[in-house]
């Protein structure tokens, strides 16, 4: 019997679209490549003998809509983390600026002298209140109909709020705004994360990304998920199979046609299968259902028109989606000591630790990296899971004192891979990160690195090849592709349910339900949730 619904890729996103849709009543099947569902949301046993179960890839949430936790019956428990973040003067790591989420407006002032900063206190808290204005109008439209590029505006409601945050480069508004040089990297990280461009690039990159980051949850926070990201998959999995979705492990999809046939192989199986669909959702980069499309094309049905020769050539030019982090996970024996003996490690590590990101840094990262070299010393956010949530560690491990770290690194194009190679790379920027985090602790962190069951130390670095081979993300590119802005633009087509949404493809009955919709990108749901409101407004239209 046909489905009324196939959806390619088993993570957060396609695993919210099968709940939606199955709980309405749709025959929804769902093909994951991995012998696992969740994507990139997935918690694992990274180290041999060794019972901690890290958030591999994505690690912290703030795009998940409680109205998706709601909607659904999700048991999922978010932490907000006490501190917000901790920044040691690279020029001077005895001094840091911490930014106490519960701090009194003194001792807020107080950490802003502590690195020579403080005229920029009152900054400060006037640009945090200008994102928090973003945040509180413009959150709650990601799960609704698009809004055009005006009605953003008119939410918004100020018009220099608009100007500096969506028309100028995000470098000139927070150059403009604050005078520290450590200050405004904090700030700027934001639109930097996984996103190769500079800060004032007239493309806006950073702008888009630095938005993303900023109004979560309506208020811009990012919190711990309890047990882990797979807690937050494992519960969205169980969702769509209590409302009758059929979840398939270790299925290749190996093209899709505009009749909406996709065909597909289990990894155990000789042949192909085939499975017909009303609608088939992505929840794959574009450019990965390019290539399916393509390899579909030249066995398109009649009935569907065929696919003229112009299609096909548009099939055949892919694009080429670039990320640029290095991802390292790590299990300490304890937390290492600092530098800035004002600040205990518990706060330093309970936010985000950024590690040589003055904003010149940052600039002098991304000329290195388009140059072909690797920044040193390298830009990097760390963030410790078991402080907020030790859950992730067997007790016995907790009871030692033991620790996750995550750190992300910034600025390592894809195109790095060209120079370097994979496995070199990867033990490049192994060593960068090791060193990045030896400037500013009193001791060499490879001293309170754990070991494994065979001795090993554990830790695990994860490259941009790395993230595109294990999950089928194309150059790494952790939003799939370039991010854009929540709203349609003037002249964007809003005729259909999928225009509508945000998840429309060239093709009718192929809606886009991952990150690479509009609004997609961050462990978020929106793309699937959107994906299934369009596909349901088309079914009763």
């Amino acid at each position: 019997m046909p489905h009324d619904v196939v959806i390619i890729g088993g993570g957060h996103n396609g695993l919210t679209a099968a709940a939606y849709l199955a709980r309405a009543g749709k025959r929804v099947l769902l093909l994951e490549r991995s012998d696992h569902l969740g994507g990139a949301a997935v918690s694992a046993d990274a180290f041999d003998g060794v019972e901690a179960r890290l958030s591999r890839y994505s690690y912290l949430v703030s795009l998940l809509p409680q109205r998706i936790i709601d909607d659904l019956g999700l048991d999922v428990r978010l932490v907000r983390r006490r501190f917000s973040s901790y920044t040691p003067d690279p020029a001077d790591p005895r001094r840091g600026f911490l930014v106490d989420n519960e701090a009194a407006a003194a001792a807020s002032v107080a950490a802003f002298a502590r690195v020579d900063a403080e005229p920029d206190a009152a900054a400060w808290e006037a640009f945090y209140a200008d994102t928090a204005r973003l945040a509180e109008r413009l959150f709650p439209t990601l799960t609704e109909p698009l809004p055009t590029r005006e009605e953003a505006r008119e939410l918004i409601g100020d018009d220099r709020v608009w100007s500096e945050f969506v028309e100028q480069p995000l470098g000139e508004t927070i150059d403009a705004r604050f005078a520290s040089d450590l200050v405004r990297g904090v700030v700027a990280t934001d639109g930097l994360i996984g996103t190769f461009t500079d800060l004032d690039d007239p493309s806006l990159d950073a702008n888009r990304c630095f938005l993303y980051h900023v109004i979560g949850g309506g208020t811009g926070d990012w919190d711990v998920p309890v047990g882990g990201m797979g807690a937050v998959t494992g519960e969205l999995a169980r969702a769509a199979r209590e409302a009758g979705a059929e979840l398939v492990t270790g299925a290749e999809v190996t093209s899709v046609d505009l009749s909406g046939e996709v065909r597909w192989q289990r990894a155990d199986e000789q042949g192909e299968r085939m499975s017909q669909a009303g609608v088939v959702l992505a929840n794959v980069a574009p450019a990965v259902l390019d290539r399916l499309l393509a390899a579909g094309a030249p066995a398109a049905s009649t009935a569907s028109g065929g696919v003229p020769s112009v299609v096909r050539e548009r099939l055949r030019h892919l694009n080429a989606p670039e990320g640029a982090q290095v991802k390292v996970n790590l299990l300490l024996t304890r937390l290492p000591k600092l530098r800035d003996a004002d600040v205990a490690p518990e706060a330093a590590f309970a936010g985000t630790f950024h590690i040589n990101e003055l904003e010149s840094q940052l600039a002098t990262a991304y000329g290195d990296a388009a140059r072909g070299r690797i920044a040193s010393p390298l830009p990097c956010e760390i963030y410790c899971h078991t402080l907020s949530d030790p859950s992730i560690l067997s007790p016995e491990l907790a009871a030692s004192g033991a620790h996750t770290l995550t750190v992300f690194g910034l600025h390592v194009p894809h195109r790095l891979l060209e120079r370097f190679g994979n496995e070199e790379l990867r033990e490049q920027l192994q060593a960068a990160v090791l060193a990045s985090l030896d400037s500013v602790l009193a001791e060499p962190i490879e001293g309170v690195i754990a070991t494994d069951a065979a001795g090993r130390p554990c830790i695990e670095t994860k490259t941009t090849l790395d993230l595109e081979e294990a999950l089928a993300m194309p150059g790494g590119n952790i939003f799939h592709g370039p991010l854009s802005w929540p709203w349609a633009e003037p002249g964007a087509a809003l005729s259909t349910p999928a225009e509508r949404w945000g998840v429309a493809t060239a093709y009718p009955g192929i809606l886009l339900c991952g990150s690479g919709a509009v609004r997609g990108g961050a462990v978020s749901g929106i793309g699937g949730h959107n994906a299934a409101m369009a596909v349901l407004e088309a079914s009763v239209a």
